[in-house]
């Protein structure tokens, strides 16, 4: 049986995250597993990256935890779906600390400067964004296949990633000014909204993940 390893590393929203790709995996051929163990990631057919929190922290417990080099090598040659922090973490460097990341995509993670800007009903843009937003598909990709463009995702981030590379940016979103909201290179996909949470668009996007062949 294949498998799809969940990283635990103590910062993520791993309840969530793996109850969405269990409930995906029924009857695919997938086991799914949250772990903590390097040999896990590393005998991993597939790797999911969570995150949550701040990003100092989060890139910390990585690497005390003894994940960071597996999940680098995960990333040379394995499907690797990054979550919220998870794909910031995949980026060169985070304005929120400032920290670096792994430097799997190159750019830079920033945080959203709306301070006095009005929404166009008139109320103030609030940070973090939490909450729906529609997610806008700048390039082909399989991790979107049935998903239409301009589909809903759930959100809660006060910063926001920014490829070097515009070919990275695999969907936008607006929110105050026009922001990445993925990012695709190779064998890796990552999305700054959270799919577990996003209904019926979300699990497809993990389905998806499960028959992805980079």
């Amino acid at each position: 049986m294949k498998t799809v390893a969940v990283v635990d590393y103590g910062m993520g929203n791993l309840r969530s995250v793996a109850q969405a790709v269990l409930h995906v995996a029924r009857g695919s051929g997938f086991e799914v597993v949250v772990t903590s163990r390097p040999e896990d990631v590393r005998a991993a057919d597939r790797v999911v990256l969570p995150g949550q929190g701040a990003m100092p922290d989060c890139m910390r417990e990585l690497a005390e935890s003894g994940l960071r080099a597996c999940v680098l090598e995960a990333a040379t040659d394995k499907p690797l779906f990054g979550v919220c922090v998870g794909m910031q973490m995949l980026l060169d460097r985070s304005a929120e600390g400032p920290t670096d990341g792994l430097g799997l995509i190159h750019g830079e993670v920033l945080r959203f400067d709306l301070e006095g800007r009005l929404q166009p009903d008139g109320s103030r843009y609030k940070v973090p964004q939490m909450g729906w937003n529609q997610v806008f598909q700048t390039q082909p990709h399989p991790i979107w296949e049935g998903v239409p463009d301009a589909s809903y995702f759930y959100f809660v981030h006060s910063y926001y990633a920014r490829p070097s590379d515009a070919r990275h940016s695999a969907g936008e979103a607006d929110y105050g000014t026009r922001f990445t909201a993925a990012v695709a290179r190779d064998n890796i996909f990552a999305t700054q909204f959270h799919p577990e949470k996003s209904a019926d668009q979300g699990l497809a996007l993990y389905r998806n993940f499960l028959h992805w062949t980079p």
